[in-house]
C-alpha cells in the first residue's frame, strides 16, 4: 500500500485543484495538490515537500479533512487529505497540466481520480451542513 497525502487549499471561498500531466497515470484528471509519503518523513512533512515541487509554494498543514483507502488497478493508496494554508508564494504549474480554484458548487464540472471522489462528496456534504468553518478553511489546527 502506498500512503499518499493531499491538500485541502482555500483562498477565500474556493479551493485549489490540479491537473495531472497527460503522461502520467490517470492523465489529465483533477485532484488535490499532494504525493506519496517518503521513508522518514512523516505525513505533514511530506505534503510540505510536494507542494514545495509541485507549487513552488510554502504551506502550513493544518488538521486532517478525512483519510481512505482506494485500490486503483495499478497499486491501492492509503490518501490523507489535510486542511492547509499558503504561507509563501503564489501556485506554480511546476508539474500540472493546469491549476484553478474552484468553489464546491464547480465540483461536478470537473473529472477528478477516483480515489477522490468520496473526499470531495464529503467536502460537499461538509460544506452544505456549515461544519467547515473559517478557522478549518484556513488550514488551522
Amino acid at each position: 500500500m502506498t500512503e499518499v497525502v493531499a491538500a485541502l487549499i482555500w483562498q477565500d471561498e474556493r479551493f485549489l485543484i490540479c491537473q495531472r500531466p497527460a503522461h502520467k497515470a490517470r492523465g489529465l484528471l483533477w485532484e488535490f495538490v499532494g504525493g506519496k509519503v517518503e521513508p522518514g518523513e512523516t505525513r505533514p512533512q511530506a505534503l510540505v515537500r510536494e507542494c514545495r515541487e509541485e507549487l513552488g509554494i510554502e504551506i502550513q498543514v493544518g488538521s486532517l479533512f478525512q483519510d481512505l483507502i482506494h485500490e486503483y488497478p495499478d497499486l491501492t493508496v492509503h490518501l490523507w487529505l489535510y486542511h492547509a494554508k499558503i504561507v509563501e508564494g503564489e501556485p506554480q504549474k511546476l508539474e500540472h497540466n493546469d491549476l484553478r480554484f474552484i468553489s464546491v458548487e464547480e465540483i461536478r464540472n470537473y473529472p477528478f481520480c477516483p480515489a477522490d471522489e468520496p473526499l470531495l462528496k464529503e467536502l460537499e456534504r461538509a460544506c452544505s451542513a456549515g461544519e467547515l468553518n473559517r478557522v478549518q478553511k484556513m488550514g488551522e489546527s
